[in-house]
């Protein structure tokens, strides 16, 4: 009879923890992220921002999605399918007018509204690769060559398809062959050579590139100042976060054969997120990651790039709640324009 009742209560107490455990499992909020593919700026950015998270946050899981473009997740997040996502001034300004590759997407302008940025930071500027014994020396020598300038659908492809044709004349796919390929895969067929010209907005050093140079000589193709008074890419700095910059002379080490710095063009993006998240949740991953980029900028150096004093530059969605009372916790000034109602 003992025994019996010690088995009973040895059931008892088992079943007891396995609800505790399952209760504990329940407890873990689970949030979807998606983001650009391997050997892209974001990429590297939301990944980090993700690893960040998931160490100081322990009942809070990030799990990153990295395929596809920025323009389908928005829409995505919109509609509640993912809570995270890469966010861009031109791809809000686009869905609210229902234009370019949102043009047939019929609840664009009312989905945009459905969005909330969390943190700005600078995507890099445009790197226009090419290995040093190509003998292409200007964008202009890139006639008849095989060229990647974005993934389809990208917000990155509209704006190098824009610049290549301010500095030559060109047109894709009549001029020069665009190569249709995502973010990593483009990046592993310009380790192969089997692409002439990889352009990629990034912050130096570009895992991507920087294997190239490791064991190739390489050189970067310039935007000379012509190209900034046209007409097409004054246009393009009217939208909010554009910038313009250079890539160092030795960004990528002693392979990089550009004799001085080499100008080109960039942006300011950010990591957003559908408006229903809780703002608990948003404010405690907003700091998490300030808090553990600041310790790991000593051995990221790209990441010194993401800087808190930019966290709020050329938002064009209104700021979560959540990131808000973060950023005036530290003391920072937020703008009214960027409150939600």
């Amino acid at each position: 009879m003992i025994g019996i009742r010690c088995k009973r209560a040895a059931l008892a107490a088992a079943m007891t923890a396995g609800l505790l455990l399952g209760q504990a499992a329940q407890a873990k909020e689970f949030i979807k992220m998606s983001t650009l593919g391997p050997g892209s700026s974001p990429y590297l950015v939301m990944t980090t921002f993700a690893s960040i998270v998931n160490s100081r946050e322990k009942d809070i899981e990030v799990q990153v999605n990295a395929t596809g473009v920025a323009t389908r997740h928005a829409i995505e997040a919109g509609r509640g399918e993912i809570d995270m996502f890469l966010t861009a001034p031109i791809i809000n300004i686009l869905m609210r007018g229902q234009k370019a590759m949102f043009k047939k997407v019929k609840d664009a302008p009312a989905l945009v509204k459905n969005l909330r940025v969390m943190l700005m930071f600078d995507i890099g500027l445009y790197h226009v690769a090419v290995y040093d014994d190509s003998g292409i020396r200007s964008l202009k020598d890139i006639k008849g060559k095989k060229v990647f300038l974005g993934p389809p659908g990208g917000a990155a492809l509209r704006v190098a398809k824009t610049f290549v044709k301010a500095a030559t004349g060109y047109e894709a796919g009549k001029d020069f062959d665009s190569v249709k390929l995502s973010w990593d895969a483009a990046g592993a067929a310009f380790q192969d050579r089997r692409l002439d010209v990889y352009i990629n907005p990034t912050n130096p050093p570009s895992p991507v590139i920087q294997q190239v140079a490791l064991t190739n000589k390489i050189r970067f193709l310039p935007l000379e100042d012509a190209v900034f008074e046209t007409p097409a890419v004054k246009k393009l700095f009217k939208i909010p976060g554009r910038t313009r910059g250079n890539i160092a002379a030795k960004a990528y080490g002693k392979n990089q054969m550009n004799a001085g710095p080499t100008q080109s063009m960039g942006a300011l993006v950010g990591v957003a997120t559908r408006a229903g998240m809780s703002a608990d949740t948003v404010y405690r991953m907003t700091k998490a990651f300030w808090e553990g980029a600041e310790e790991m900028r000593s051995t990221a150096p790209w990441l010194r790039e993401i800087k808190l004093e930019n966290a709020l530059s050329a938002a064009n969605i209104p700021l979560h709640p959540g990131a808000a009372k973060y950023y005036r916790e530290i003391g920072m000034k937020v703008p009214e324009k960027l409150l939600a109602k």
